[in-house]
């Protein structure tokens, strides 16, 4: 079921599925810079039946209002306050690349709202994050959207990735007003996270594509020893963009500590 909701970052697009069943824990589900909800369907598809699963845009991409130099922490209040509007108290926030860093500020900001974080593809600072926002900015800016996804597509995605996958992404990202991308550029890319992981004390899966070139498993590898409670897999055979490569791997993964989360009778 569609839904959305009005924040103070403006109204946040989302997508809703399946019902709230006692003791199972809702998820969010918070996509990469160059991608919007959409690319969350597999994982709709999957958790949605058993347990209320949410996909939603950041301020100027997919359905959500454009906010004038928003930043990740408006993406990390914006998605609260679909939480509220949606009426979840405590939910697992399953973030890629960018909403990765944003699940994190999440945890940062509303620990108590966090049962638990799913951080696929991802890092707590990228050690070539400022050359990659520039030539991000640089891209959007001079390229345009269309010719920057259909440059940077096969760069996502892993070796033998499924058929239509990479015309997806380019279509996706081709869609992305310039002026939010350059914003969800700077919000990943310009991320230093590493001295406040210590402070999040939830379970966390951390999730990489064992072919990923963007966020190479090394980076997972130390966001998960730098993080308290944390775990670390890899996705055999998918690049940065893990979930929708090998979504029944991905999935697989998320199901098994969900159930560790999930209230017991």
């Amino acid at each position: 079921m569609p839904g959305g909701t009005d924040s103070k970052s403006g109204r946040i697009g989302a997508i809703t599925t399946g019902t709230r069943e006692a003791g199972r824990l809702p998820v969010l589900f918070l996509h990469g810079v160059g991608s919007d909800k959409s690319v969350w369907m597999p994982q709709l598809a999957h958790f949605g039946g058993d347990r209320m699963a949410i996909a939603a845009d950041y301020p100027g991409y997919g359905d959500s209002d454009f906010v004038e130099g928003a930043t990740r922490a408006d993406y990390a209040r914006a998605m609260l306050g679909l939480l509220d509007r949606l009426e979840v108290d405590r939910v697992v926030v399953c973030g890629l690349s960018l909403g990765g860093i944003i699940a994190l500020e999440m945890a940062l900001f509303a620990p108590e709202r966090i049962a638990g974080l799913v951080i696929a593809n991802s890092f707590a600072r990228h050690p070539e994050g400022e050359a990659i926002y520039d030539r991000s900015v640089a891209g959007a800016r001079d390229m345009g959207m269309a010719a920057l996804a259909k440059a940077r597509a096969p760069m996502l995605l892993g070796k033998d990735p499924p058929e239509g996958l990479a015309e997806e992404v380019i279509e996706v990202m081709s869609a992305i007003p310039p002026e939010a991308y350059v914003l969800g550029a700077e919000a990943v890319w310009r991320a230093d996270l590493t001295q406040h992981l210590h402070r999040i004390a939830c379970p966390a899966l951390v999730l990489c594509g064992s072919e990923d070139a963007v966020t190479p498993p090394q980076l997972s590898d130390e966001l998960a020893a730098a993080l308290p409670s944390a775990r670390r897999e890899d996705i055999a055979g998918a690049g940065h963009l893990s979930n929708a490569e090998r979504a029944e791997a991905f999935n697989l993964s998320v199901d098994a500590f969900l159930s560790d989360l999930d209230e017991k009778p």
